[in-house]
């Protein structure tokens, strides 16, 4: 079976950091590229960050230079580090793992970013 658990999520005031988690089961983890997506109440899934097994890694703009993803894959988990956070990455945060035409997708963490 497989698995993608998301943790690390919260409430934040803004400024502040969190890292999320992703840890996954059921997969050969390291060819898959995983990836971040977010999505806030009333607005589309966004994709945020990707990162490929080779370690290549893209971010959407309104990210860039605040947010890194990475991956571990002896743990088989993908990790997202958000900084300076803004009220506007309010939002529940995806993990998904993708190759080819197949692709695994987590329960999802709430972040929160409010004064």
């Amino acid at each position: 079976q497989v698995q993608l658990v998301e943790s690390g999520g919260g409430l934040v005031q803004p400024g502040g950091s969190l890292r999320l988690s992703c840890a996954a089961s059921g997969i050969i983890f390291g060819i898959y590229t995983m990836g971040w997506y977010r999505q806030a109440p009333g607005q589309q899934r966004e994709l945020v960050a990707t990162i490929t097994s080779y370690g290549t890694t893209t971010y959407v703009g309104s990210v860039k230079g605040r947010f890194t993803i990475s991956r571990d894959n002896a743990k088989k988990s993908v990790y997202l580090q958000m900084n300076s956070l803004k009220p506007e990455d309010t939002a529940a945060y995806y993990c998904n793992a993708v190759l080819g035409a197949v692709a695994f997708w987590g329960q999802g963490t709430q972040v929160t970013v409010s004064p």
